[in-house]
């Protein structure tokens, strides 16, 4: 290339080829597709009143979960558009929301008497369409951050992945389709086509869904085994990936065993929003490097609460049971040790989780321990001042840091300027 020539590009039909594989992923198509799952949230609503299956708080089960969802994936769209792991959250949420609405729909038509409404067959067609949604949510986890694959193996797992869910689907919405083109219809609740399945079907549709979860363990793991070897961001994503997860995992079992359509399964319910919240930092990166904080406080006032529970209930049986002490007075006596104990319960715990979870807190704190000791010892004014700047450098990192000594009889004047990095 001679000198005062341009840097040679890529050819025009190339750079016509990458903008028209990403003209659909915009920031633009990203708010129409939030619109869309905003209107179908707020349909499942009055769908869900229409066939008396609103809850006590007056919305579907998982309705704000589901916005929270959509809202990350609209979010992370548009910062960053090529990230594939936006798309499958609106992606989801799509499905997930169509799904429901037919559902409720075809339950109004068939199971309520309203056989002269439009499109009952279909959308009782359309129910199957939650199978795809759910498999499109484990693909967030193995593509989490920035959608990249980490080796071309995991193409192939996911080509088997696709054809398995292909099958799932397939072989549910097959005897659908029959039975609404067969004038069969029989409905649950939820909307579902109720089909006499054959045996060998469904010990093979069984064997599917077992090779399935299998896949979804291994995307739990591959995340597992990159948070080992990162470091920096990396591993601070990560760790924000975990920790939404595993609120998620905790709160999912409890509202599951209250059953979801219960007062305690939806408040339980509410913990779900943890996992897409979690995405949403982790990829945006916002306040990325509190994580370990969150984690440490997380821990340590869990531990704290069940610590004093226990303390709590064993006093009030003691005095109770053993001592032989009225209940009002027992009640009032440990409730006055449970609270007496917090403080210096929770220093402890707090220290003790701080060195294990919040390492760079615990070796702050440690810092300054040490300097306080040495200060007590210490009479020269200039080593103190040297010894202060640079505990504070260690501890803080702050890009600037001035020692100010007060003179008698002068005003303050800066005595050490330690700049950082």
């Amino acid at each position: 290339m001679g000198e005062g020539q341009p840097a040679a590009g890529p050819p025009p039909e190339a750079a016509q080829v990458v903008t028209g594989r990403f003209r659909l992923a915009s920031p633009r198509t990203a708010t129409v597709l939030g619109a869309l799952a905003v209107v179908l949230t707020a349909l499942n609503v009055v769908l869900a009143e229409l066939v008396h299956q609103l809850t006590f708080l007056g919305i579907g089960p998982g309705i704000p979960v589901f916005l929270i969802y959509a809202g990350v994936g609209v979010v992370i769209a548009r910062h960053q558009p090529r990230n594939p792991v936006a798309w499958v959250l609106i992606g989801f949420v799509l499905l997930a929301m169509l799904s429901a609405d037919a559902g409720y729909y075809a339950v109004y038509c068939y199971r309520l008497g309203h056989h002269a409404l439009p499109l009952a067959g279909v959308a009782a067609a359309l129910v199957p369409l939650f199978l795809p949604g759910i498999a499109l949510f484990p693909l967030v986890i193995l593509l989490f951050p920035d959608g990249r694959l980490t080796s071309p193996r995991w193409r192939w797992v996911l080509v088997a992945y696709t054809g398995l869910v292909i099958w799932v689907t397939a072989a549910t919405l097959v005897p659908t389709i029959a039975a609404v083109a067969g004038r069969r219809v029989r409905l649950d609740s939820t909307g579902d086509v109720i089909t006499g399945g054959h045996p060998a079907s469904d010990a093979a549709q069984g064997v599917v869904v077992i090779a399935v979860a299998a896949i979804w363990l291994a995307f739990v793991a591959h995340q597992v085994l990159s948070w080992r070897r990162a470091s920096g961001e990396r591993r601070q994503q990560l760790k924000w990936l975990a920790c939404g997860g595993g609120v998620t995992l905790v709160t999912f079992i409890g509202a599951t065993a209250a059953g979801f359509t219960s007062v305690l399964g939806e408040l339980l319910s509410a913990g779900l929003v943890a996992l897409p919240l979690s995405i949403g930092v982790g990829i945006l990166k916002y306040r990325l490097y509190e994580i370990d904080r969150i984690i440490s406080r997380t821990l340590a006032y869990a531990l704290v609460t069940g610590l004093l529970i226990g303390v709590y209930a064993g006093l009030v049986l003691l005095a109770t049971q053993v001592l032989s002490v009225s209940s009002p007075v027992a009640v009032a006596v440990s409730t006055l040790a449970a609270a007496a104990l917090f403080a210096p319960l929770r220093r402890r715990v707090q220290r003790a989780v701080d060195r294990r979870f919040n390492r760079a807190r615990y070796d702050a704190d440690r810092m300054v321990a040490d300097f306080a000791a040495r200060l007590k010892d210490s009479v020269d004014l200039d080593t103190v001042r040297i010894d202060l700047a640079s505990v504070v450098r260690q501890a803080l990192e702050p890009a600037h840091a001035s020692v100010w000594v007060s003179q008698e009889g002068a005003p303050h004047s800066p005595r050490a300027d330690d700049r950082g990095p």
